[in-house]
């Protein structure tokens, strides 16, 4: 079992920053797999950010650039840092974790999801 737990949810401005944590405990190794995602007003819940097993981190075209998605290890902590937000990054932003994941933005294959945390980016 893995628990997660977000922080870091507001309301900005549109070219404002807003840091999003989530915190997790329980069943996390070497295979964990662990990403953002988000699910807008009237949009399904797509991949934002992954940093898989392999440190390698992959990020969703529409936040290439603006978006950096981090882990302290030692905290066992995520981070997504967003920079020059958008409207269209309003949503509801989830953390998750997955073990052994291939498609890494997808989404289907992580088991554990946060509460989520809600941004708003007004105009």
């Amino acid at each position: 079992q893995v628990q997660l737990v977000e922080a870091g949810g507001g309301s900005v401005q549109a070219g404002g920053s807003l840091r999003l944590s989530c915190t997790a405990s329980g069943n996390i190794h070497s295979g964990t797999s662990m990403g953002w995602f988000r699910q807008g007003p009237g949009h399904e819940r797509e991949g934002v950010a992954v940093i898989d097993s392999t440190r390698r981190t992959h990020y969703a075209d529409s936040v290439k650039g603006r978006f950096t998605i981090s882990k302290d290890n030692a905290k066992n902590t995520l981070y997504l840092q967003m920079n020059n937000l958008k409207v269209e990054d309003t949503g509801i932003y989830y953390c998750a974790a997955g073990h052994w994941v291939a498609d890494h933005l997808g989404g289907l294959e992580y088991t554990y999801w946060g509460q989520g945390t809600q941004v708003t980016v007004s105009s």
